[in-house]
């Protein structure tokens, strides 16, 4: 039998794996900086934390997630997006009762049981930040500014960020009604899945992929049309503090995203490069979520990036460098041999990136290992050098040779 990994997911090998590392990396850095600390919450999770969440006549609830039941006859759910998960942590432990805003990241795989294709796996990896406890346009406009800015220090170009507003419980009834009333004269035009839902959640009808339903919905009454007061004056305040400070948008009004949680804020940034399934991070408010995880009333904003998007556009747009070995030790006879080892061993230990080899090889073939490997430098060590005290070099790059006292091996390895 052949061993093969399950159809959905991927194996990460170098050099593509360093590309995930600088982009894990260079989000802990910008999101400490806005006061963004890691949490780490459990793969699986009771079931119930994303019907109730993310809503029962979502996509992902009815068609996507891993559900199981474990010994105990309890239905488990491998994770298929982030946000619930943190909500319930932070209801779980009362953090509500710290000072506000309590602002989290987190970064790990997900899953869904989708059709693969570019950029979209059935496991699959987010890195997300969520902020609870101010309803303030100004933490919207400060969460976007630092998902450009994550994604402009990460080197990406070409990006798209669309806004919308979808209302709050106030505001969105009538919405819903004026919209149930639009497709109850359509519907016969529409699939099978937005027929099914457009009286129970009508607003996931105008989130529909299919040619044929976003021509039907394409003059739908738009939704920021019948905002409250409240919500037009949150929108048109983060509007004008995104202008400030410099970040590019389009209103889309038509964005309404698919999870039932969201309220008010919600936005996509997308990419051409990417085709259909275009976005590369989404996000928005969910005001009442806290709530309905039995939490007190609690205004929360946040965002999810998608790791597979994110790292596939990264690779088209630039030349993956992936780390250097600075050296390899090509040794002759047996007390080199022993000598490379142990010295080997303490330059790792002062952050060097060193090899050696350990089969007693021709001095040829040592330097061609060392050309496969990549080696910046090839350090000759045999019995001449032993007596000598010294350590010979040859730089790949040009041919270049020498030899350095050991005693000044240290400073030669730095100064290179």
């Amino acid at each position: 039998m052949k061993y093969r990994a399950p159809k959905g997911v991927q194996d990460i090998f170098p050099p593509e794996v360093y590309v995930w590392q600088e982009v894990e990396k260079k989000a802990k850095e910008v999101f400490s900086v806005y006061g963004y600390s890691e949490v780490r919450t459990p793969i699986i999770e009771f079931t119930e934390v994303f019907t109730r969440s993310i809503g029962e006549d979502t996509d992902i609830v009815e068609k996507e997630m891993y559900t199981f039941s474990d010994r105990a006859g309890r239905s488990i759910t491998l994770r298929p997006e982030g946000t619930a998960s943190v909500v319930r942590a932070y209801v779980q432990h009362h953090l509500y009762n710290l000072p506000s805003p309590q602002k989290f990241f987190y970064l790990g795989p997900m899953f869904r049981y989708e059709r693969p294709q570019k950029g979209r796996y059935r496991q699959f990896h987010q890195i997300g930040a969520e902020c609870f406890g101010e309803d303030d346009p100004r933490v919207d406009a400060e969460l976007i500014e630092m998902l450009k800015r994550f994604l402009e220090e990460v080197g990406l170009s070409g990006l798209n960020f669309e806004l919308n507003s979808i209302g709050c419980r106030k505001c969105r009834p009538e919405y819903r009604d004026v919209l149930i009333g639009f497709l109850a004269e359509r519907v016969e035009h529409l699939c099978n899945d937005c027929i099914r839902r457009y009286r129970r959640n009508p607003l996931r009808v105008l989130d529909c992929k299919l040619e044929g339903c976003r021509k039907t919905t394409e003059s739908a009454p738009q939704i920021p049309d019948y905002l409250c007061t409240e919500c037009k004056e949150h929108f048109g305040a983060l509007q004008q503090y995104l202008q400030r400070l410099n970040v590019s948008y389009t209103v889309n009004p038509r964005m309404v995203r698919g999870l039932d949680y969201y309220t008010r804020t919600t936005f996509e940034v997308t990419s051409e490069s990417l085709g259909a399934q275009n976005a590369v991070a989404a996000g928005g408010r969910y005001d009442g979520l806290v709530e309905e995880f039995g939490g007190p009333s609690t205004p929360a904003i946040g965002f999810a990036v998608g790791m597979e998007r994110l790292t596939t556009l990264l690779m088209e747009q630039r030349e993956i460098q992936p780390p250097g070995l600075l050296g390899f030790f090509a040794t002759m006879g047996e007390e080199a041999e022993e000598k490379a080892f142990f010295l080997v061993s303490e330059l790792r230990k002062k952050g060097f990136w060193v090899e050696m080899d350990y089969r007693g090889k021709s001095l040829k073939s040592q330097f061609r290992k060392a050309d496969r490997l990549g080696s910046r430098y090839v350090f000759i060590i045999g019995e001449d050098e032993i007596q000598k005290g010294v350590i010979k070099y040859k730089r790949m790059s040009d041919g270049a040779q020498g030899e350095v006292p050991e005693e000044e091996f240290i400073n030669f390895l730095t100064s290179v």
